[in-house]
């Protein structure tokens, strides 16, 4: 999934249809690495999303808003003195290259007009938004960068801005067919990665899509390619580039089946029969959204809940390697009842042993098998037996105590594993709220001492069936023993994945508990999707769920939150497809 010079491209151009002219009304940054411009236009008001995430730059137009900070961050309090209800006067890309260039006019303290420029760069890992004066001195950037951080370009304020050419390529838009020709000749390579390594903004998707309009194989090398080969190449290239020229967009999603491989500005030709099928879009920015907003909402998530994961991995390893250890003692006292044995035999049979013996052979009554037991040469018969009974008590009581040393590592490494599936799903970070609290309770984490308790406003996924049944599935510890102890009815049915940590799924069943099998079905993907077996390859492609009425689930005495026992219930093996579940 390539977010390329073609795609940005697009984006140009609707931001040029619809910003233009426009004034700068409201300037936010809700994240660290993100802008949100509210801009006021003849036509209607537009949110414009701009993020510069090393993990998930991003440029698009949008209707939803995101809260901010209380205290506005530096960079945004400087574009709010420089900007707020500036003009913009255009937006441009140079060549094909991955940046935007959004230029805007506002008047100073002392009235007069001033010009300066916002440079988005969406660049991977090196992605920026930089503001500049009207002579291109940088005045501050989102992310500054120093000579230690890059030895290829400064980015800090009074510095010059100049766009980084750290690999020497094209512009795709300007190439004529001899110049075209000896670039991909140049390079003895397969032709689709000629192409993106000799121009700039094509990716390796679009180089594939260009080399199958031309009826070639783009992995074949260039140096196979027949001179009617290289014409139709260039020809293919061209009309690429004339759409691109034009204007001509026409954002899609490729799908293999029901998933999503590929997304485009052009049409994705090469995507057509078999399981391969696209999906088209208005807009580039409704595309992007609906493409990449679950996935920029986990990254931020998993960003903002680093801190947790490292308490509760810490935590997790810690315990696992404690129940490593008791497990390998209990196995030693396993052969306590050999030592009682002993003990018992030569009690039996000790009279008839010589003095200073080493050992004695007698029979085991309890197998009717001879066997040899050492003995000590120095003691009597009694005393050993004596030895034998000390040994075979003091490992009993060390069984006893490891036995229930064991049950409670074992409880901790569960609760741990449910904690650490939570994090695994949650969407928003109300959703850490609940999760830190539980930390926080079982001792993990320090409590805040004085301050305000966190509001709680993260509530249970809730999903409607096919049929019309509603269904809840808890986030977390907290909100599973909710609906499964305070919100659940009798006769409402609980699902939950087998033997394994997930979420406590409720769905609100008719009073006398019938439901139709394909609610049943729903039901159950939902508990093994929100489960640890979801995602873990080819071999959980199908999870064990087990569901029972609610009535049928108990709290035990001492429970950790969320834990329940049941001694009665059915199973199903269910795949963890939540796609046609719609979620309200």
């Amino acid at each position: 999934m390539a977010f390329d010079g073609i795609t940005i491209a697009n984006i140009v151009k609707e931001l040029n249809d619809l910003l233009v002219g426009g004034r700068l009304y409201k300037i936010a940054q809700p994240e660290a690495d993100e802008l949100l411009l509210t801009v006021k236009t003849g036509s209607g008001q537009y949110r414009l999303m701009i993020s510069a995430s090393a993990s998930l730059p991003l440029m698009y137009l949008t209707e939803k808003n995101k809260q901010s900070p209380m205290t506005a961050p530096n960079f945004c309090m400087l574009l709010r003195k420089h900007l707020q209800n500036g003009r913009i006067t255009a937006i441009t890309q140079p060549g094909l290259e991955r940046a935007v260039h959004m230029e805007l006019e506002h008047l100073d303290e002392m009235g007069d007009l001033c010009k300066k420029t916002l440079i988005v760069e969406i660049m991977g890992k090196h992605s920026n938004i930089i503001f500049c004066n009207e002579d291109g001195t940088i005045i501050d950037s989102i992310k500054r960068v120093s000579a230690l951080v890059s030895s290829v370009r400064e980015v800090l304020p009074g510095k010059t801005y100049f766009m980084p050419q750290t690999v020497e390529k094209a512009d795709p838009l300007k190439a004529e067919e001899t110049y075209f020709t000896e670039l991909i000749e140049d390079k003895p390579m397969p032709v689709f990665k000629a192409l993106y390594n000799s121009f700039t903004g094509i990716s390796p998707i679009m180089a594939q899509e260009i080399c199958y309009r031309a009826k070639l194989d783009g992995e074949m090398s260039v140096a196979g390619l027949e001179k009617e080969d290289k014409k139709r190449l260039y020809s293919a290239f061209a009309d690429m580039m004339a759409q691109i020229k034009a204007g001509d967009f026409a954002p899609c999603i490729a799908y293999t089946g029901a998933e999503p491989v590929e997304f485009g500005a052009l049409e994705l030709t090469m995507y057509s029969g078999g399981d391969d099928h696209i999906e088209t879009y208005d807009s580039m920015s409704s595309l992007l959204e609906g493409y990449y907003a679950e996935k920029n909402t986990l990254t931020r998530i998993r960003q903002k809940s680093v801190d947790l994961r490292r308490i509760v991995q810490t935590a997790l390893e810690r315990n696992v390697k404690k129940y490593d250890l008791q497990m390998r003692q209990m196995q030693d006292t396993e052969k306590r009842d050999k030592y009682r044995i002993y003990g018992e035999l030569i009690n039996t049979y000790g009279y008839s042993v010589p003095e200073g013996s080493k050992s004695m052979e007698a029979l085991n009554y309890y197998t009717n098998e001879m066997i040899t037991i050492p003995l000590d040469e120095t003691l009597t018969p009694l005393e050993n037996a004596r030895k034998y009974f000390d040994k075979y008590a003091k490992m009993k009581r060390t069984y006893e105590a490891l036995l229930e040393l064991t049950r409670e590592v074992k409880s901790e490494i569960e609760h741990l594993e449910s904690i650490s599936a939570s994090l695994d799903i949650a969407v928003a970070e109300e959703d850490l709220v609940q999760i830190r609290e539980e930390l926080a309770e079982s001792g993990y984490i320090r409590k805040k001492s004085g301050g305000k308790k966190e509001k709680i406003t993260s509530k249970p996924f809730h999903y409607i069936s096919s049929d019309g049944y509603h269904i809840y599935v808890g986030k977390n510890n907290f909100q599973n023993e909710e609906l499964t102890f305070k919100f659940a009815t009798g006769n409402d049915w609980w699902f939950h994945a087998k033997g394994m940590p997930g979420s406590h799924v409720i769905v609100k069943a008719e009073n006398d508990g019938s439901m139709p099998d394909r609610t049943f079905e729903e039901a159950a993907k939902l508990a093994a999707y929100y489960s640890k077996g979801r995602g873990k390859g080819e071999t959980a492609e199908k999870v064990e769920v087990d569901y029972v009425q609610k009535k049928q689930v108990k709290k035990p005495a001492g429970g950790k939150p969320g834990f329940v026992v049941y001694y009665t219930n059915y199973s199903m093996m269910i795949d963890t497809d939540i796609s046609g579940i719609q979620m309200i």
